[in-house]
């Protein structure tokens, strides 16, 4: 084994890659496109949830769509507030780290799932299932219309 070509397991030998420095501008700029993108993104949410709202309550009446609004609006809102709080954390002294997002990722499906047992509980038969599901179905998908305008960010 040559002594050149190994690290020597502490990441600082020869082949060891440099540390990326960034400017102050370069992190603006990674900042502004971590907001566009979120934005984006929830836009991209809302739209696919109110088409499958229209799609429900035009093909399947009153019940269905309001059983599509109400799937859409369990993972919409959490999500929509979850990313609320990313945004506002961009704007304070200190950016939101890995942590505050692996919690708030966790508080964002426990309330959806809440939400889905609360209306799954309160709604009884005037539920359409099929619709509930394609709402919420239809929410937690709306990225595929950015990769499919090719807008992923």
């Amino acid at each position: 084994m040559d002594a050149h070509s190994t690290t020597g397991g502490d990441g600082q030998g020869p082949d060891a890659p440099e540390a990326l420095v960034l400017t102050d501008q370069e992190r603006a700029i990674i900042a502004r496109r971590a907001r566009v993108g979120l934005l984006r993104a929830l836009g991209a949410q809302a739209f696919t949830g109110m088409l499958v709202v229209l799609v429900s309550w035009g093909v399947a009446g009153f019940d269905a769509g309001a059983s599509a609004f109400a799937g859409a609006a369990a993972y919409f809102v959490p999500n929509a507030l979850f990313a609320l709080r990313l945004l506002l954390g961009y704007f304070g002294p200190r950016r939101p780290g890995s942590l505050a997002f692996f919690w708030g990722e966790a508080l964002k499906l426990l309330a959806a799932a809440g939400v889905v047992v609360l209306v799954a509980w309160q709604a009884g038969d005037r539920l359409v299932w099929p619709a509930f599901l394609l709402g919420l179905l239809g929410v937690m998908k709306g990225y595929v219309v950015l990769l499919a305008m090719r807008r992923m960010p």
